[in-house]
């Protein structure tokens, strides 16, 4: 027969190792909460604010008119001002702006100028009567961003325009880089590659010092004259090996099966993935110097992971996102190879292009060698 003190024992047991084990307890309390906001605060599909830059060779009151008309309508958010065209492409291949707005010198004459009939736009839409008076260059790998600036296609110009004896409506010309067919996939195979290193490297690591303490191997780690840093590394780079590979498998099959080529320099995604395949495995070390046992170091890998696919720009852009959530995901590896990443893949990015991500990302692997080696010497005393 089942026995109900029995039951109510063992209850009363898994309760009191619950209440010791703090860190599951806070896990309990922390998972839902940090879902809660990032799902209900953090993710916007509302797009607004889209860092821009202007390029107005008109300088005229219609320009600037022209220019408060966008700004207002809080789409986009002007944060460089340039002198060319090829300097506003430079800023997107950098991933400094997403879109460009570029206001011709004869704005004023395309306005009154008579109507160009079946007009054609980069895009590939075609409307009649339409008179595009200036342009949008935008990076339309990502199709959310591209959506947003082409709704600015056709944004009513108000009192402005009314003095023009013609009746066709002005219209902006939107080009789309990297993407003009505006295939989602095109944006999701180069992000994968960073929520799967994400996933795999610091799992593989954060249960790298528990399990030699549950092995009983910590002991004879005590013994050697190995020195912690050097631990931190020899533990690492068999994952680094694994991570190339994983890699090599979804660049190959993205280009096989969705033809999502790499448009940069294969050296340059080299070392700016070894960047982040080490940022990420060091991650996972200091991690595991924080858990004392396996479920742990898994718990924590959920609690960082969740982060990364919702707010390094994988699913939802990171422009999107309220100021506070930004903050968080500059804090993540992943956001900044998501970046690079995207930028070497789509944009034919180069090494000096991507210098910033790229340096952040080194520094944040040697300082999570660092902060692990720390821990492990501490672990040891």
């Amino acid at each position: 027969m089942i026995s109900g003190r029995r039951i109510l024992a063992i209850l009363r047991k898994e309760l009191l190792q619950l209440r010791r084990d703090r860190m599951t307890f806070g896990m309990i309390v922390m998972i839902p909460l940090i879902q809660l906001v990032l799902f209900g605060y953090a993710i916007n599909t509302e797009i607004r604010h889209i860092p821009a830059v202007l390029v107005d060779q008109s300088e005229s009151s219609l320009s600037r008119s022209l220019v408060q008309m966008v700004e207002a309508t809080q789409v986009v958010r002007f944060e460089q001002r340039v002198a060319t065209v090829a300097e506003a492409k430079r800023a997107i291949v950098r991933a400094e702006v997403r879109a460009a707005f570029i206001i011709p010198e004869d704005v004023a004459q395309r306005l009154v100028r008579s109507p160009a009939i079946g007009s054609r736009f980069a895009d590939g839409l075609q409307q009649v009567g339409a008179r595009p008076i200036a342009q949008w260059v935008a990076d339309g790998s990502d199709t959310l961003v591209a959506a947003a600036i082409r709704s600015l296609r056709s944004m009513p110009l108000g009192e402005m325009f009314r003095e023009s004896s013609n009746t066709a409506t002005p219209t902006f010309e939107v080009t789309l880089f990297y993407n003009p067919e505006q295939r989602s996939v095109v944006n999701i195979v180069p992000g994968l590659v960073g929520i799967i290193l994400t996933m795999t490297m610091i799992m593989f690591t954060s249960a790298a010092i528990v399990r030699e303490s549950e092995r009983g191997n910590m002991e004879m780690l005590i013994t050697t004259p190995i020195r912690p840093v050097e631990i931190m590394i020899g533990k690492i780079i068999p994952y680094v090996g694994i991570g190339l590979v994983q890699v090599g498998i979804i660049l190959g099959l993205g280009a096989l099966l969705f033809s999502v080529t790499v448009a940069g320099s294969l050296w340059v995604l080299l070392l700016v993935t070894l960047f982040f395949i080490v940022a990420s495995l060091s991650l996972g070390l200091v991690l595991s110097t924080l858990a004392s046992n396996q479920l742990q170091a898994m718990q924590m890998t959920v609690f960082v992971l969740m982060p990364s696919i919702l707010l390094s720009g994988f699913m939802f852009p990171y422009e999107g996102m309220p100021r506070g959530a930004q903050l968080i995901a500059d804090l993540l590896p992943a956001t900044h190879f998501m970046r690079i990443i995207r930028g070497v893949v789509l944009r034919d990015a180069g090494l000096i292009d991507l210098l910033p991500d790229s340096l952040w990302l080194l520094g944040f692997a040697l300082l999570g060698l660092g902060l692990a080696s720390l821990r492990f010497r501490k672990r040891l005393d």
